[in-house]
């Protein structure tokens, strides 16, 4: 294929002179198969994702019901014999409000010294503030609770709280914290000073700017932050493991590792059905704060 292609003159003092036309050669159109190729594996490997995250969580709310749980998904029959079952245990219920008082606990201890730890650590100028904050967050992800279990252990039976809820909380808050101030932060330094400065000039005191004017306007910060920490004390497995010793005091985490025979052998229909009675209060709450204040990992204010 050929195109004529029309080239100015660039003569001086020829006005209205003509340009040759120039012969230039058009390249042949590029192949559309590689591109179809390449739509055509991405389209495959978002499926295979899709599929690899939603068969764990099909298996969660089918195997329940099924007549013949098992690890492979089984859509045979239908029966309420495994939550029968599971309600006849007498640690669930107790179980599940120990996870509660430990989740709520937690998440409001959370909330509330990140908020005022976030709000200080904005407004005041420390010298090394940063790295402060930067240090704590640092050693808080790589000394986990697994590698701190032995002092936390030590410091708990010296305090005279093994087997202690309470203890339970503080030590689930302490391991929190450092993220949750990080995040809070955040939004704290994106409030305009001239908010709070209009606040103490009618007389407010630094709590009354704190609950009047920044909290309010941090919200959608915490309810990220506290949601988040509800989730993690809700799954957590290993601190209440290790710290407490009674089954009357013990999580649904812990609970529903009895859920093996002698042998050591898992009890699917069991295991299922508390697993998926245990993470639908988890998704309620979700739905129910992001609906009304909605999630967020970065402060500012729209205006």
């Amino acid at each position: 294929m050929s195109a004529i292609e029309s080239r100015p003159s660039v003569a001086m003092g020829k006005p209205g002179s003509r340009a040759e036309p120039r012969i230039v050669p058009v390249p042949p159109p590029p192949n559309p198969v590689p591109r179809m190729l390449r739509t055509l594996f991405a389209y495959v490997g978002v499926c295979l994702l899709v599929v690899f995250f939603a068969l764990p969580m099909l298996w969660l709310v089918v195997t329940p019901f099924a007549t013949k749980p098992s690890y492979a998904l089984n859509t045979s029959g239908f029966t309420w014999h495994n939550f029968q079952r599971l309600f006849q245990n007498p640690q669930v219920g107790p179980s599940l409000v120990n996870s509660l008082y430990l989740a709520v606990g937690s998440s409001l201890l959370v909330v509330v010294l990140a908020s005022l730890a976030a709000y200080a650590l904005s407004r005041v100028r420390v010298p090394g503030r940063d790295s402060l904050l930067y240090a704590l967050l640092l050693l808080s992800s790589i000394v986990t609770g697994t590698a701190a279990m032995v002092p936390i252990f030590l410091l708990m039976y010296q305090l005279n709280l093994i087997d202690s809820r309470t203890g339970v909380i503080f030590v689930l808050t302490g391991g929190l914290l450092p993220a949750g101030i990080f995040l809070l932060k955040d939004f704290v330094d994106n409030i305009p000073k001239s908010y709070e400065e209009s606040a103490r000039v009618f007389g407010a005191s630094p709590l009354q700017v704190m609950r009047q004017v920044v909290l309010p306007l941090i919200r959608p910060g915490v309810a990220t932050v506290g949601v988040w920490a509800l989730v993690q004390v809700w799954s957590n497995f290993l601190v209440p493991y290790i710290l407490l010793v009674q089954p009357a005091n013990q999580p649904a985490s812990v609970v529903m590792y009895t859920f093996y025979d002698a042998g050591g052998q898992p009890d699917f229909g069991l295991i299922s059905t508390f697993g998926l009675i245990y993470s639908i209060p988890v998704v309620v709450l979700y739905l129910i704060v992001n609906k009304r204040y909605g999630f967020s990992f970065q402060g500012g204010i729209k205006g």
